[in-house]
C-alpha cells in the first residue's frame, strides 16, 4: 500500500548559526565557599579545577538569563525573532513544573507562536536540544530553532555538602540552529544508563519536602568517584563514537567542548581520546563552575569571543550527567 503522507520540505542539513551567553554579575571565589565547609582553596582547585563561579541574584531568573543569551544568539545568527519556529529550553532549576519556561521565553523574545517546551536531561540537555532541533529543520517543521541551556544551580546547592558545595554555578547559553546546504552537524550519539541513576540525584522529591516540614530544601548530590570513573572511561568511548559517526578523526578536529563538570575529567578525556595538542580544549569550568545544561554553549561562546576558536572550526561536543544520560555530536562552529 502506498503512503498518502507527503514528505517534509525541510532543509537538507542543519547548522548552528549563532551563539550567545549570559553569566551572572556576582562572582563567587572559593574563599566564600570555604566559609561553609572544612576544605581549602588548594583542595578545591586540585579536585575540580574550579577557582570561581557565578551565582545569580534575585533579578537573574532562569527566564531573564535565558532572554539575555537568546538575544545575543539571535543577533549573532542574523535573523529576527519572528523567524524562530521552535524554542527548546534545557534546565533542571526552573521550579515550576508547568507551564514550561520555554513558552514564557518564546513570548518575551518576540518569537510569535513557535513550538516551545523544556527538556529535563541534566548536563546532557543541550545536546538533546541540538539533536531535536536538527530533526525539526531537516523534516521541515521549523526553519530556525532556538536552543537554550540555563541553570540556577545555586538554588540547589547544599553549602554544607563538602563533596558538591564548590561545584555549581549559574548561567545561560543559547544557539540558533538553522538550515544548511552542507553537513554541519554530525549524528548525535546519545543514550542513558538508568541503573546508575542514584549516582547524581536530587536529595528529596518535592512532595517529600511538602509533606515533611523538617526536611531540608532539596539539593543536588552525587557519588563523586563513581561519576568520575564513568565520565572518564565511558564518555571517552561515546565521544570517539561521535567522531566515528561524523567521519572525523582526532587529527581533523579543531575544538573539543566537553561538559564543564570537572577539569580532571576534561584532561583525562583529552588524554584517552589522544587529541593532538593543536586541538583547542574548552576549560571554562575554572571560572564558571559546573553550570549543567548551560556549560557547553557558555564555553562555546567564550572560545569564539576570545578568538581561541573561530567560525568554521570543527568541534566535538559532549554532555553527560544525571540520569545517567549523555549526548555527543560533531558540529561546525558558527
Amino acid at each position: 500500500m502506498t503512503s498518502k503522507i507527503k514528505p517534509g520540505k525541510g532543509a537538507p542539513y542543519a547548522r548552528i548559526m549563532g551563539v550567545g551567553g549570559y553569566r551572572p554579575t556576582r562572582v563567587v571565589p572559593n574563599e566564600e565557599i570555604l566559609k561553609h565547609i572544612d576544605s581549602s582553596d588548594e583542595w578545591i582547585r586540585s579536585r575540580s579545577g574550579i577557582a570561581t563561579r557565578h551565582w545569580a541574584g534575585p533579578e537573574e531568573t532562569v527566564a531573564a538569563m535565558s532572554l539575555e543569551a537568546a538575544g545575543k544568539a539571535i543577533a549573532d545568527a542574523g535573523i529576527t525573532p519572528e523567524q524562530i519556529g521552535a524554542v527548546l529550553v534545557s534546565t533542571v532549576s526552573h521550579f515550576k513544573q508547568t507551564p514550561a519556561i520555554a513558552t514564557e521565553i518564546a513570548h518575551k523574545v518576540g518569537a510569535g507562536k513557535p513550538a516551545a517546551f523544556d527538556i529535563s536531561a541534566g548536563c546532557a540537555g543541550f545536546g538533546y536540544g541540538l539533536a531535536i532541533a536538527k530533526g525539526m529543520i531537516t523534516e521541515g517543521s521549523a526553519e530556525y530553532v532556538l536552543v537554550i541551556g540555563v541553570e540556577r544551580l545555586s538554588d540547589l546547592t547544599d553549602l554544607k555538602d563538602r563533596a558538591t558545595a564548590f561545584l555549581f554555578g549559574d548561567g545561560a547559553g543559547a544557539v540558533v540552529v538553522g538550515p544548511s546546504k552542507e553537513p554541519a552537524m554530525g549524528p548525535t550519539v546519545w543514550g542513558s544508563e538508568g541503573d546508575k541513576a542514584e549516582t547524581i540525584k536530587q536529595t528529596v522529591a518535592w512532595d517529600v519536602y511538602r509533606e515533611e516540614t523538617d526536611v531540608r530544601f532539596p539539593a543536588i548530590t552525587q557519588e563523586g568517584q563513581a561519576v568520575f570513573r564513568w565520565a572518564v572511561f565511558e564518555m571517552a568511548k561515546i565521544a570517539q563514537q561521535a567522531l566515528d559517526e561524523a567521519g572525523v578523526s582526532p587529527e581533523d578536529l579543531d575544538v573539543f567542548i566537553p561538559h564543564q563538570a570537572n577539569m580532571r575529567i576534561i584532561d583525562s578525556m583529552v588524554k584517552t581520546l589522544k587529541l593532538p595538542e593543536s586541538v583547542t580544549v574548552a576549560r571554562d569550568v575554572e571560572t564558571t563552575g559546573n553550570t549543567s545544561a548551560a556549560s557547553i554553549p557558555l564555553a562555546m561562546e567564550r572560545l569564539l569571543a576570545t578568538g581561541a576558536a573561530k567560525s568554521g572550526d570543527t568541534a566535538l561536543l559532549i554532555g553527560f550527567g544525571a540520569g545517567l544520560v549523555y549526548a555527543a555530536t560533531v558540529v561546525t562552529l558558527p
